[in-house]
């Protein structure tokens, strides 16, 4: 049984898991710079596990990690589990990966299925942001990529985050409140955060 399920455009979108699950599993695993993400879906396309955790020093561990606390979530074994996929900038370090996709053919592919529409995608990865676009039947129509490492960067706002003194679930708001802007520059994040101190100063 499913203790909760939210809806977004007629798909379940979110979960509390069943007490155990013996169908047929497929896993995606995305390592990132920063954070390794696992997700278990059924043969339906409905997720019934996952797990978010630190990438740390071993992405292969951590992809291990992050999928059987997915399983477990799920009430699984690994045995059920058809096929896995990983992406992200660790997807290389999957041993237990049948394929390899790139975040933005991933990005694209889940966005579209729950909303079924011209969508613009924003990703702020650890090291790199990217803005996808895709058209009304979900196909990529262009996609860009920061080149520089200060430019809006999951690492960097995290960084200035601890600067500040400021949780960084309170960026957005406070910046959505701001009634000035403040140009900084976008080259590096060293020179990036002096500024900001020097402004704050």
């Amino acid at each position: 049984k499913w203790n909760r399920a939210h809806r977004r455009n007629g798909r379940r979108s979110h979960w509390d898991l069943p007490t155990t699950v013996t169908a047929k599993l497929f896993a995606g695993i995305d390592v990132g710079t920063t954070t390794t993400k696992a997700v278990i879906v059924d043969a339906e396309r409905q997720v019934v596990g996952c797990c978010v955790q630190r990438s740390g020093a071993s992405l292969a561990a951590a992809a291990d990690a992050a999928l059987e606390q997915a399983l477990a979530r799920a009430g699984a074994a690994r045995e059920f589990v058809q096929g896995i996929v990983a992406t992200g900038y660790g997807r290389k370090s999957v041993a237990v990966a049948r394929d390899t996709v790139t975040e933005i053919r991933c990005h694209g592919r889940g966005s579209y299925h729950y909303f079924r529409e011209p969508l613009t995608i924003v990703d702020i990865g650890g090291q790199d942001s990217k803005v996808i676009k895709l058209d009304a039947a979900g196909k990529l129509v262009h996609f860009r990529m920061n080149r520089k490492c200060a430019a809006g960067t999951g690492a960097f706002l995290e960084d200035l985050a601890h600067r500040l003194d400021i949780p960084l679930s309170e960026f957005g708001p406070l910046a959505q409140a701001a009634s000035v802007t403040a140009s900084l520059g976008s080259y590096c994040t060293v020179f990036t955060a002096t500024e900001v101190l020097d402004r704050l100063r």
